[in-house]
């Protein structure tokens, strides 16, 4: 007969075996739900400042300012197997040397999580749901209005003249008078267990997986600073842009 040590190695390794195979069949499985994300993204507005873009930065430079506009729907790249979704929005413009490649700036990025990231089930809330009441305060039943939030689904991004969360500066100090600058989205969709799959151009695609409709903003220019040191600013829509202070962007 086999010793205990033994036979606690073939189950392990039985174990092991299971699990990986287990493993690579939920990896494959992505493959076969449809992935067709879209998004709307316009520009708002953009100003070219002269100074210190951070408190570390050693000199003054040029840096942009973009304020934009995104809509997108990005609810297909969620399944059983997303644990979060990496969003980002970059700004891209040729390169003042004609042999390089162009450029491309990250202003804005975002983690959205899975449903089941949002309200997570473990042993700790299992218990908390036992011991909690089952009919709760009136006061608990009526939250205040400034407390209640528009939920939307994973993968909905809403942003109106949202404000950049960085700010575009070049390696040669000057923005002022760049030509051809678009926005584009970008997404990294990280799963529980898989390779990590990245943005698709439009046209592409791959299994039942398409690539993203729409994504990229007209092309625009950077505004040309005054010469007494005063920021000109371009602007996109119709009227006077809202205050960057009625933004209220949601992203869930």
């Amino acid at each position: 007969m086999h010793s205990a040590l033994v036979r606690v190695q073939n189950v392990f390794g039985f174990f092991t075996t299971v699990a990986f195979c287990t493993a690579i069949a939920i990896a494959l499985s992505g493959t076969v739900i449809p992935q067709v994300p879209s998004a709307s993204l316009a520009l708002r507005n953009v100003q070219v400042v002269k100074g210190r873009p951070h408190y570390h930065s050693p000199k003054k430079e040029e840096y942009a300012h973009i304020k934009f506009d995104l809509d997108a729907d990005l609810t297909s790249l969620f399944n059983w197997n997303t644990k979060q979704l990496f969003v980002w929005v970059t700004a891209k413009y040729p390169s003042r040397v004609a042999s390089e490649p162009p450029s491309q700036a990250v202003i804005w990025d975002a983690i959205i999580s899975s449903e089941s990231q949002k309200k997570p089930s473990t042993p700790f809330t299992l218990y908390s749901y036992l011991t909690t009441p089952t009919k709760p305060s009136l006061k608990a039943r009526r939250p205040s209005k400034s407390k209640q939030a528009v939920e939307l689904p994973s993968g909905l991004v809403r942003l109106k003249n949202s404000k950049p969360k960085y700010q575009i500066t070049d390696i040669s100090g000057q923005l002022s008078g760049t030509s051809n600058v678009t926005l584009q989205i970008g997404w990294n969709v990280q799963p529980w267990v898989g390779a990590l799959t990245w943005t698709m151009a439009e046209e592409s695609s791959w299994a039942r997986w398409r690539g993203i409709k729409g994504g990229a903003s007209e092309a625009f220019d950077m505004p040309s600073l005054k010469v007494k040191g005063v920021n000109q600013e371009v602007v996109k829509g119709s009227g006077k842009p809202e205050k960057a202070a009625e933004a209220s962007p949601i992203v869930k």
